[in-house]
């Protein structure tokens, strides 16, 4: 049931003074909906994975509902689609803030106080796929009929400066897929004029923002894949990628490229989106996935596999394709998406150090560490690699990547070339 990803990368501050890292990861699990019995044989759920621990747990059930389908980190509060309500939890303690119904919801997004939600399922139709809440106080400022908004289906939105660019695909009616990028401005609250993908760009099912263009994945008519890039002004170029389609959304992001998985396939694949060309099969990696994500802080890519109906696992893979963890999670893990936390309270006193070379190909020289005051080197899943009192620390023996140097009231990070 998932129907996309919307996937919003984030980047490290550029300031010394504060540590960014992944506090945790939430995995929404679909669950197991039997159609032939209208039964739910494994409710939807959210986990949380800790990757200082490692540790994983269900933070929440989503009772009543056959599936989820997106979720989103927002300040202190994450929001879940889930077939017929959009849930609101706190971040920290998972308890439930508030909930809206609205059935068929598909995917969200926040600018501003403004929440932003798609709408689609199988054989129904709606008066409104595209409505826009408070995301305080979860009350309705806009439904948009299928005269003043979309006509069809939609799915995935991309957020650009005030316009919310809406993906209508209509995947639900066999035989009558669409290929549009609808444009509502967030000021107005009014729906404008639509990009046409194009016959080879019908179906977007997975849509994300890179160096200011908008790129789509699309299933077109069930028969094959093509990826479109769309200009901010409307040019689109739509190129084909493979004859059978990517499955629900499995694709994504991964550093310059894309990543995707045709449906039914081991491999993975790169595409080039500077030129709009397929590199080749991704060494290392090979399963049959179905949620593919990137871990902003250090590149590692999560991903999940399912057999749909009993289990799922979720698999996470370093930038040189080796699988360096992996989890059992609940049956068919959709989205996954990063809580992004940084360090607190070391401004004042991070001066007092220094550390040079930096970057360095190895061997960095600490000023100003005081007699016996220790510290510790962590990566970026909090792991302590190196503790000491010295005044230099040799990271040599580590692969090339980012590093922080921690002591009891300061942090620094360090790049290890």
């Amino acid at each position: 049931m998932k129907k996309g990803l919307f996937f919003s990368a984030l980047l490290f501050c550029a300031s010394a003074f504060a540590q960014q890292y992944v506090h945790q990861v939430l995995v929404a699990n679909e669950g197991f909906f039997d159609f032939q019995t209208n039964n739910i044989i494994e409710p939807a759920t959210i986990g949380s994975f800790n990757p200082q621990t490692q540790s994983y747990q269900v933070v929440n059930t989503l009772a009543g509902q056959r599936f989820s389908s997106d979720v989103l980190i927002d300040g202190n509060f994450y929001f879940v689609a889930a077939d017929t309500k959009i849930y609101k939890f706190d971040l920290t303690t998972h308890q439930e803030v508030g909930t809206i119904f609205l059935p068929g919801v598909r995917n969200l997004a926040i600018a501003g106080n403004k929440l932003i939600a798609t709408r689609g399922e199988y054989l129904q139709t709606f008066n409104s796929y595209l409505q826009v809440f408070d995301k305080n106080n979860l009350q309705l400022l806009a439904a948009f009929d299928t005269t003043n908004g979309p006509q069809w289906a939609t799915q995935n939105i991309v957020i650009v400066n005030d316009i919310a660019y809406i993906a209508v695909n209509n995947a639900y009616e066999w035989g009558n897929e669409k290929g549009l990028i609808g444009q509502l401005n967030l000021t107005t609250l009014q729906y404008g004029s639509e990009i046409d993908l194009g016959v080879e760009g019908k179906n977007p099912d997975n849509m994300f923002l890179y160096n200011n263009e908008i790129y789509t994945v699309n299933n077109k008519d069930w028969s094959g894949a093509s990826v479109s890039k769309v200009s901010l002004n409307g040019s689109v170029n739509t190129q084909n990628i493979a004859n059978a389609v990517t499955g629900c959304g499995t694709s994504a992001l991964r550093d310059d490229k894309l990543v995707y998985q045709i449906s039914m396939e081991n491999t993975l694949n790169d595409y080039d989106l500077s030129t709009m060309n397929n590199v080749g099969p991704v060494a290392g990696i090979l399963n049959n996935f179905y949620e593919l994500a990137q871990d902003p802080i250090n590149g590692y890519l999560y991903t999940s596999s399912t057999d749909f109906f009993s289990q799922g696992m979720v698999h996470i893979y370093d930038a040189n394709n080796a699988i360096v963890h992996q989890f059992n999670v609940g049956v068919s893990p959709g989205t996954i998406v990063f809580d992004i936390r940084s360090s607190v309270g070391l401004q004042e006193y991070t001066a007092k150090l220094d550390v040079y070379p930096n970057p360095s190909s190895g061997v960095f020289i600490i000023n100003g560490l005081a007699a016996n005051q220790t510290y510790q080197v962590v990566n970026t899943t909090g792991q302590v690699i190196l503790e000491g009192q010295a005044n230099n620390i040799d990271l040599s023996s580590f692969d090339s990547g980012i590093y922080f140097l921690n002591t009891e009231n300061s942090s620094i990070k360090l790049i290890r070339q």
